[in-house]
Parts: C-alpha cells; structure tokens; sequence
C-alpha cells in the first residue's frame, strides 16, 4: 500500500511539470513529447521488473511495439519543431503566450519520467488488485483500489506545492476573497476536469479485464493508452489552430505520424 502511494507522491511531480510543458509546447506538442516518454518507461519499466527480456519472445514483441509508438511520436515532435521554426512570431505566440521549445522539451521530458510513476504504481498494487478478486469483487472494478491510492499520492505532491505557494506569495487568502460565483465556476469545472481525467484510468481498468494476465498486449495496454491520448491530443491541438499557418510539409510529417502512432496500439495483435 505505502510503495503504491509512493509511486503517486512521484508521479505528482510528473503532473506539476506536465502542466509546464502545455504552457512552454502547447497542447498538441506538449502532450507528444511528455506522454510518448511516459508511454516508453511506463510500459518498459514494469516489464524489466518483472523480469522480461526485451530481446525474445514476449519481451522483443513488446519492444518493437513500444518503438514504433516511440517513432510516431518522434516525428509528431519533429513536426512541432517545424512549426516553431516556420511560423512567424505573432501567430506563433498568438496560439500559445509563452512558447519556448528549449525549455519546454526539458519539462516535458522530465514530466514524462516522472508520469510513469503511474504505471509503477499499479504494478505494486496489483497484490491489492489480487486480494480484491479473491473477496469477490468484479474484475471491471478490482484495479480501483491501486488506482485510489497513486492518485492520493499525487494529491499529496500538488496539494503540498499549492500551499508552498500560497505562503510564498502571501496568497492563501484568495481562496475567501475570489467573488463567489467565479469560485463556484472554477470548482466545477476542476471537478469536471477530474473526472474526465479520471474516467481514462477507469477505462484502463475495464479494458485490462479482458486480457489475459500475463499476455504481451495486458504489458502494452498502458502504451495503448498514451498513444490514444497524444493522438487526441493532436486533435484538439488542430482544433484549437495550434497548427495554424504551417506548411504543407509540416501537416504532412504530423498527419504521418499520427498514423504510426495509432498504427502502435494494434502492431502486437498483427
């Protein structure tokens, strides 16, 4: 229990620089570069604790996988250093204020690393998830209590850095000050955001109970899982004219590697 809420306490680390990394990249770069390392050491790590050999059998099929996904997201972020490059100055800092790709790239990095924790996390609460079934709990359901607990332990490392700057900036006050309607609004929507966010991992969850203990494609699901969030990502990154302004080229090389990408998450059943 306290090794699973550990593996939260660092991957709140990962969650405080990940939101850098969207205010240095923007959405679609930031999320590409951050969740494609957390993807890579997220599915490789637990796999090498286990005890895998990455070079045969399982564990090459594994890797070949996790590489193709590591190059769809590699060419999406060659893309995002196009864009940089070619955009002019006032589009580009119209899309996203503070832009800055050195910067950006080292937080993004580092919240990757640091995000896998999640999937560390689970994999030490699976004794958890074990004990749940053998009580009699739906396999939809016996990942929840694991997944309680990482989250605890990320809540703690955010909760922590909220109050270190509240005192910091002398601003602990706002919370009583802030008219009560834009307090309300900004609850519900952080509530909102929560549950959105975690509905993903609830969904991992119920997907993971259709698999096999044990099988290549139960290892790679958290892999599955990151590359459908970049890709979304992407998305909305278009959506929201991110892209806006760039070449022909630069929406290919994007649009090719989104499909490597998504191309990743069905290569082991293939």
């Amino acid at each position: 229990m306290w090794k699973t809420m550990g593996y939260g306490v660092l991957w709140g680390i990962g969650g405080l620089t990940f939101g850098l990394s969207m205010r240095y990249l923007g959405i679609a770069l930031g999320q590409s570069i951050s969740l494609g390392t957390c993807s890579a050491f997220g599915t490789i790590i637990p796999a090498l604790m286990e005890g895998t050999n990455l070079f045969k059998g399982k564990g090459l099929i594994l890797t070949i996988a996790v590489a193709i996904a590591l190059t769809g997201i590699a060419i999406i972020g060659y893309a995002g250093s196009l864009r940089a490059k070619n955009m002019p100055e006032a589009e580009r800092k119209a899309a996203i204020k503070d832009f800055a790709l050195g910067k950006g790239l080292l937080v993004a990095l580092l919240a990757g690393v640091m995000s896998a924790c999640f999937s560390l996390g689970l994999n030490a609460g699976q004794p958890i998830a074990d004990a749940a079934a053998t009580m009699g709990a739906a396999g939809l359901f016996i990942t929840l209590p694991a997944t309680l607990l990482v989250t605890f332990g990320g809540f703690l490392t955010n909760a922590s850095y909220c109050l270190y700057q509240n005192i910091k900036n002398k601003t602990i006050t706002d919370y009583i000050r802030v008219p009560k309607n834009i307090l309300i609004n900004n609850l519900l929507f952080c509530a909102l955001a929560g549950g959105l966010w975690y509905s993903q991992f609830f969904g991992l969850g119920v997907g993971k109970s259709f698999f096999k203990e044990g099988t290549v494609i139960m290892v790679f699901s958290w892999s599955i899982l990151m590359s459908l969030n970049v890709t979304f990502s992407n998305v909305w990154g278009i959506i929201l004219k991110e892209w806006k302004g760039v070449g022909r080229k630069t929406w290919t090389i994007l649009i090719i590697g989104l499909i490597i990408l998504i191309f990743s998450t069905f290569v082991i059943n293939f």
